[in-house]
């Protein structure tokens, strides 16, 4: 089989399966698994997969700069958020991660709503300042200008010096095997401190993200309380979530 064969074979597969074991494809081709293992490393090279151990897995489309990523799925972003703002109790205190669904989420708080939010994200904070009930907490250190979060150490020392009710966490990546995952190392630190220092975690993911992976775990599904999705009650991905005992919320 020629390379651009053995090319067109692996997305085929990726997009069927939702992933691909080098060891089954080797077998199935005929190939050695070094082999297979060379096509997927030139894959991941262009961005059209996400390798892991044993193979691969889709690449998730939430890892373009945070620009780009506000033209994705916005309504789907928008009906998760509004699932998400109920979970806020009155008068408690929630932790807000960065990105673009979380942006959502500030943007859907109901302004009669008095609450805490505590937060990296300048960009949350900016979305907030006309909230009249709504008492601010931002956390300093150096902005990510990818995501428009701090992140690093002083941000991690400053969020352990926090706690809050609920924290609600954007991850790129959400796979039943590979967990919640993103693209770079220190923000899913950030995000693990973050969640750290809240009596419960909920994902926010818009349903292009169900069933990819991003080359950095953020948290295992024991980790969190649950996750929001605006997926369809009869998705895959979602379906295998609640098999492994995974709270999921469905929105709109």
């Amino acid at each position: 089989m020629l390379a651009a064969e053995r090319r067109d074979h692996l997305l085929g597969l990726l997009a069927r399966e939702g992933k691909i074991v080098a060891k089954e494809v080797a077998a199935d081709l005929g190939l050695s698994e070094d082999s297979v293992r060379r096509d997927l490393r030139d894959l991941a090279a262009e961005g059209l997969c996400q390798r892991v151990y044993g193979g691969a897995l889709p690449v998730s489309p939430a890892v373009v700069d945070y620009g780009a990523r506000q033209a994705v799925a916005p309504d789907g972003k928008r009906k998760v958020a509004s699932a998400a703002v109920g979970l806020v109790p009155p008068g408690g205190s929630v932790i807000l991660d960065g990105g673009t669904t979380a942006l959502a989420v500030a943007r859907a708080l109901p302004k009669d709503l008095a609450c805490t939010v505590i937060t990296h994200s300048p960009t949350i904070v900016a979305a907030l300042l006309d909230h009249p009930r709504a008492e601010l907490f931002l956390l300093g250190g150096r902005i990510f200008k990818h995501s428009a979060v701090a992140c690093g150490a002083a941000a991690v020392e400053a969020a352990q010096n926090v706690s809050a009710d609920l924290c609600l966490l954007g991850v790129t990546g959400v796979h039943p095997e590979a967990g919640l995952t993103t693209g770079d190392a220190e923000e899913a630190a950030m995000k693990r401190a973050l969640s750290a220092r809240a009596a419960d975690t909920y994902v926010l993911a818009s349903s292009e993200k169900l069933g990819t992976a991003s080359q950095f775990r953020v948290l295992p599904w024991g980790k969190v309380s649950g996750l929001i999705t605006d997926a369809g009650r009869g998705d895959a991905v979602a379906g295998e979530l609640v098999g492994l005992g995974v709270e999921v919320l469905f929105a709109g």
